[in-house]
Formats: structure tokens, sequence, C-alpha cells
């Protein structure tokens, strides 16, 4: 075994048993997509850097640290998506969608991004997100309505130790003024603070509030809040969302130190936690907010927007935590059990025939003997299973035997499927 090649760290197989609850978790966020009216967008896995530079911001720890980039043999700058709000916007800004009739533009994204950080528990390097971004609406009530997306699908898949916090971010005033407030409180002091919010003071001090390293210094609890340098308009604003937001039913905290990792965010921002026990030392499931900006950054015309991501893989981990198992059909309506070779021959079809009826069915492949076959029947949580041997198939006949109360009955070969149709009403 010494030439085994093994999986890339950071990243996992996704195997039969657990592809299932994947399945049910995505069929639940499309549907509810449709409820809400998002439309389903796919981008490029691999976009020009420079977007999520211009998008993400140089001084991020994705964009500084995480991005797998790579240079293409037309020696252009490529790098592997880290997330998929720039990319949807790209797309917005690229494909006019903001000539739309239709606005605001309401799309939702599903799949793989990628970032380099050093793996652990829920975390990995290739993960799985799932987003929706409302470009083309100022209304907080659509801020409200993002949110209700993201909670909705936590609750219909039966978590309830949930835990939304929302903070503003304010408008460009709003954040000059609290950037000089922060600067003077921490500049004293700034020596006593890592080499990343040493380097975050002049370029963008708010990212200071977020850091790990740093988060129980004294100076974090005491700085600037940006709620008391909120201009009017901005608070207005957020008292709306605040306001929708209990109109829909929707308890949360208002976290004043609540700071989105990436630059483009302004105004709400918000984050789902698991309140679950023993769920981790981090407990954010979902984060997001509003952009206004971002569309004139990557080429766009002005356009507010707003969005949320969630990664599958840490809605996985807080389904466990809860003990909440997915209503995944792991079963099969039929299994053919075969007794000799013209038999065997025959289920060929007769399977075939009952797939394309709909029904989920299997047949023996390995030649085993009825007692074995049964034993793959009782695996495969079968409803049903069907017995064919020499004699039933000279007297066209077959016994269907149901595995829950095993009841057996014969039934003409000729009309199976039919007849089945109807047992299994």
């Amino acid at each position: 075994m010494s030439n085994q090649i093994n999986i890339p760290r950071g990243t996992q197989d996704i195997l039969p048993g657990q592809t299932e609850k994947w399945q049910l978790i995505e069929a639940k966020a499309r549907e509810l997509c449709e409820r809400y009216q998002y439309r389903e967008l796919r981008t490029p896995i691999f976009e020009h850097t420079d977007l999520f530079k211009r998008s993400v911001g140089d001084t991020t720890d994705i964009v500084q640290k995480e991005m797998y980039t790579f240079t293409d043999r037309g020696d252009r700058s490529l790098t592997l998506r880290p997330e998929g709000t720039a990319a949807a916007v790209r797309s917005f800004v690229e494909n006019k969608m903001f000539g739309s009739p239709n606005q605001p533009v309401k799309l939702y994204y599903m799949g793989p991004m990628f970032r380099y950080e050093r793996p652990q528990a829920g975390r990995f390097r290739q993960f799985v997100q799932f987003g929706v971004e409302a470009m083309g609406s100022a209304d907080p009530a659509i801020d409200a309505e993002v949110i209700s997306l993201a909670m909705s699908l936590y609750k219909e898949l039966g978590l309830k130790k949930l835990k939304l916090v929302v903070n503003s971010l304010g408008d460009k005033e709003s954040r000059k003024a609290h950037r000089d407030a922060l600067v003077s409180h921490f500049q004293p002091r700034i020596g006593e603070f890592c080499s990343d919010c040493q380097n975050r003071l002049e370029k963008n001090p708010m990212r200071i509030l977020d850091c790990k390293a740093d988060r129980d210094h004294e100076l974090m609890k005491s700085a600037p809040s940006i709620i008391d340098y909120l201009t009017d308009d901005s608070a207005q604003y957020f008292n709306k969302v605040t306001k929708y937001l209990t109109d829909l039913g929707i308890e949360f905290e208002v976290d004043a130190n609540l700071v989105r990792g990436l630059d483009y965010y302004n105004h709400t921002a918000f984050e789902i936690m698991s309140d679950a026990e023993g769920f981790g030392a981090i407990t954010t499931l979902c984060g997001g907010g509003r952009y206004n900006g971002l569309v004139e950054e990557i080429g766009g015309p002005e356009t507010p927007g707003i969005g949320f991501a969630l990664s599958i893989e840490r809605l996985l981990a807080a389904l466990d935590a809860e003990g909440v198992e997915l209503p995944v059909n792991e079963g099969i309506d039929c299994y053919l059990v075969a007794l000799g070779d013209e038999a065997k021959d025959y289920t060929v079809g007769l399977l075939h025939n009952l797939r394309m009826a709909d029904f989920s069915a299997e047949r023996d492949y390995q030649d085993r003997k009825i007692k074995a076959q049964f034993k793959a029947a009782d695996r495969m949580n079968a409803r049903y299973v069907a017995v064919l041997g020499e004699d039933e198939l000279k007297e066209k006949k077959i016994n269907l035997k149901s595995m829950a109360d095993g009841e057996q009955i014969q039934l003409p070969l000729e009309s199976f499927i039919e007849k089945f149709k109807d047992i299994c009403k």
C-alpha cells in the first residue's frame, strides 16, 4: 500500500449515507429560495484575483493569508473563490442585471469555496456555502427578509438553539467618525497587540475588533461603539431593520462589537450562532450584511445590496450537536430475489420496468443464495421483496412479501407492476 494517495489536508470525502443529508439540506434551501423568490446563480470556481482584492479588501485575512491563487499559462493571476458575494456581484455587473425590469435582483448560490486555513472541527479548506444576494434595494425590509430566510432554513431543518446577533456598521460618515475614535483609542497601546492588529490600525482599525488573538485585551472591552457614531440616517435605518425583525417574530441581540471580516460591509451586519452545548469554540453558523458601494467598486452603477452566506458543514455539525436526525429516506421500494438462471434473466427486464414506473428497486448481482439475497434486501431496508423462481416463472406468477409484517401474496407476472402500484398507494 506504499503507493496509496490520500485526500489533501483540509478536504473531505462525503460518502453515501452522508450525501443524502446534504441533498436534503440543498433541496430545503432551494425550496425556501423559491418561496422567497430568489433564483439560482452559478459562477466559475475561479475568478481573476483582482476581483477579490478589490471587493473583499487587501487588509483582510482572506486576501492576505487564505486565498488559493495561481498563475495560468497566459500569465494571468487567478484565485479559487474564497467566498460567493464578489463573484455574484461581478456577474450582476457583467451581465447587466441592473437593467432587469424586476428589481431588486434576488439571487442564491450553492457550491464549493476555498480558503487556506488551519483545518479544525467543522472548518475545511474546501467547504460548501449556500448564500443569497439581493441587489437593487435600499429598503430596510429587504434586510429583514434576508435574515428571515437564513433563520427559516435553520429552523425548518430542526435547529432550536440559535442566537441572532445584529449590528449597524453605519454609512461612510459614521464609519469615518468611528474610525478616528478607534485610532485614538488603540494607538497609545497598539504595541501590546498582534502584528496583524498593528497593521490594521491605519488601514482598517474596525478589523481590530474582529481579532481572535487579542479578543480578551482590556482595550477591546472599552473600545468605542459604532452605535454611538451613527448618523441620524444610519440610526433610523438600523431602527427600521430591528423593528421589522420584531414584526417577523425573530428574536435578536444587538452587539456593537460585531464586525464582519470583509471590507465591503456597511449598515446592517448580522451573524447567526449555535447555542448548542458542546458545539465548539467557534459558534458562528452564518454571517452577512449590507454592502452598498460594492457594485460600483466592481464597475457597475450605484446599487445597494445585502446578502449572507452559510457553511453546510457547520450546519450539519449544529444538527449533530442538537441531536437532530434529518428525515432521510434510506429504503427502497422493492428487492427482486431470483432463483435459477431463467428467473435471473427475467428479473433484468422486470427490474428495469419497475424503475421506469418510478419505483426504487434492486436485484442481486453476486449470484447469492436465497438467504443471502433476503439479507441484502434487509440491509437495503426494502419495503417489499418479490421472489421469482423457476416454478413461478412457468406459472407466470411472482410472490410478494411485505418486510414490515411478513405478509405474502402471489400476483400475476404480466400485471405485477400495475398491482404493485396499487399496493404501494
